[in-house]
């Protein structure tokens, strides 16, 4: 094997860490929302704020994305993948204002129970799309890479 068709070990790490990272963060959340049935205003104002920071997370996320990195590496090594990382990077602002209206639901200093549960199926919702969109760019880099990253299991 030719080093143009090595892997580099420098980038999958990154994705490695980045998805664990992601990966993290969306699980903490989720358990947020469902061990409080209503939080108290202080727990809603720490749930609410790290909402705040996934959707910062993923702006830098997407934007690393968008701007080259392994996505980009994956299509000059198998550009056939190119309609399918173009579909990937075309998810991001969706994704982005889905949380953002969740956000926009969560202003304010407290939550009504009803408000509460709605918030959390949101939250649901929007963990769903997003663990589809990582399950379809994983499927991306793992192909690009003609590396099994163990990131579809």
């Amino acid at each position: 094997m030719s080093a143009i068709d090595r892997s580099d070990p420098i980038i999958l790490g990154h994705v490695l860490a980045e998805h664990r990272e992601l990966f993290t963060r969306m699980q903490t959340l989720k358990k947020a929302f469902a061990d409080h049935p209503r939080p108290t205003d202080e727990r809603f104002a720490e749930i609410r704020a790290a909402v705040v920071d996934l959707r910062d997370h993923l702006r830098t996320h997407f934007e690393q994305e968008e701007q080259g990195g392994f996505l980009e590496e994956s299509i000059a090594r198998m550009p056939r993948l190119a309609a399918a990382a173009t579909a990937i990077v075309r998810q991001h602002p969706a994704l982005l204002a889905e949380l953002d209206a969740l956000i926009a639901r969560m202003t304010g200093d407290a939550v009504s129970r009803q408000g509460w549960a709605e918030a959390g199926r949101d939250f649901e919702h929007f963990a769903a799309t997003m663990w589809e969109h990582e399950r379809s760019e994983n499927t991306v880099v793992q192909e690009g890479y003609n590396e099994d990253l163990g990131l579809l299991d």
